[in-house]
C-alpha cells in the first residue's frame, strides 16, 4: 500500500499541487476540523460512493490515526482506484484545517 506522511502531504498542498483528499472519519470528527478541500466520505459509505470517484484521479485517504484510512485504501484499491494512505492521520496533522463542514 502506498503511504505518505502528514508532512509530505502538507508540503504538496503548500506547493500548490492538486491533491484529492478523502477523509473517512465520522461526521462529528470531521466537524472538529478536516484538511482544507478534503472530501468527506465515511468509511462505512466508501463502497456505496465508488461511482462518485474518478478512477483516473489519485486519492489521498485520511482518518483519525491511519487505521480506517488503511481499510478504505484496501477497498478502493480492490475496486481499481489509485490511492495513498496518509499515515498518522489527523492526530499527526499539524497544518491548517477547516471546521464546521
Amino acid at each position: 500500500m502506498n503511504q505518505i506522511s502528514t508532512t509530505e502531504l502538507a508540503e504538496k498542498i503548500k506547493q500548490g499541487e492538486k491533491v484529492n483528499i478523502i477523509d473517512v472519519r465520522e461526521d462529528d470528527e470531521v466537524a472538529a476540523g478536516k484538511i482544507r478541500g478534503a472530501r468527506h466520505i465515511r468509511l462505512g459509505d466508501i463502497e456505496t460512493s465508488l461511482n462518485e470517484l474518478d478512477k483516473n484521479e489519485h486519492y489521498y485517504i485520511a482518518c483519525r490515526s491511519g487505521g480506517r484510512s488503511s481499510m478504505a485504501c484496501e477497498i478502493l484499491t480492490e475496486n481499481g482506484f489509485d490511492v495513498t494512505n496518509m499515515t498518522g492521520g489527523m492526530l499527526a496533522w499539524e497544518d491548517e484545517v477547516e471546521t464546521g463542514k
